[in-house]
């Protein structure tokens, strides 16, 4: 059987991904106003985030607008959104498929290789749902540094990378990380076991004529 350690350990990293991921996607800074340059003016910054947009001023107010229209809303915004909502949902599921699989849980007791085999299903969900957020919050990251450097791009216009991004990519990197314990500790347990022969029932020492 696989070890039960390792197997919560892959959990447990992988439900921190999943809360990180729900995290980032209700944010509201993935992209945050730059001051870089020459634009001084530090009045109010202006956050932008998947969901809604959200301007605060110097005095500490702050004022958030959600999007009004979704086919408005520009490509990388939209596609980040789909992908984050497949990642959270991809990591819900493998939650579930993977406490059926745990050692530490009585479901499917008795038939232990196929325990371990739902138990990789739900590490390789994880990656997948990791990957997912991974793609999203790096196209959406790459996609705000090619506008700052874009030499067409008003200084006034320019964004740097927002909280919501670096909270992603944690929860990307511990999806894929938890995933992985589950996947290796479940691989590496199924071959000590096809090692196993059964053992004869012919008697030592004992001579045939």
């Amino acid at each position: 059987m696989a070890n039960s350690g390792v197997q919560l350990l892959g959990f447990t990293l992988a439900f921190i991904g999943f809360i990180g991921l729900i995290a980032s996607t209700a944010m509201a800074e993935w992209k945050a106003s730059s001051y870089a340059g020459d634009n001084i003016v530090t009045a109010q910054a202006i956050y932008e985030g998947l969901w809604m947009s959200c301007v605060s001023q110097s005095t500490g107010q702050i004022q958030c607008k959600v999007y009004d229209s979704l086919l408005q809303l520009p490509k990388e915004v939209q596609v980040t959104r789909a992908l984050m909502i497949t990642a959270i949902l991809l990591s819900f599921i493998s939650m579930l498929v993977a406490m059926l699989g745990m050692k530490c849980t009585t479901c499917l007791e008795g038939d232990p290789q196929q325990k371990q085999k739902v138990a990789m299903a739900g590490g390789i969900l994880y990656i997948i749902s990791g990957l997912c957020a991974l793609v999203a919050t790096s196209w959406y990251g790459n996609r705000i540094a090619a506008d700052f450097y874009n030499p067409f791009t008003p200084t006034n216009s320019r964004y740097e990378f927002g909280k919501a991004l670096f909270v992603g990519w944690g929860a990307a990197a511990l999806s894929i990380l938890g995933g992985s314990f589950l996947c290796c500790n479940c691989m590496g347990s199924g071959s000590g076991q096809a090692r196993r022969y059964p053992k004869t029932s012919g008697t030592p020492g004992t001579d045939y004529v």
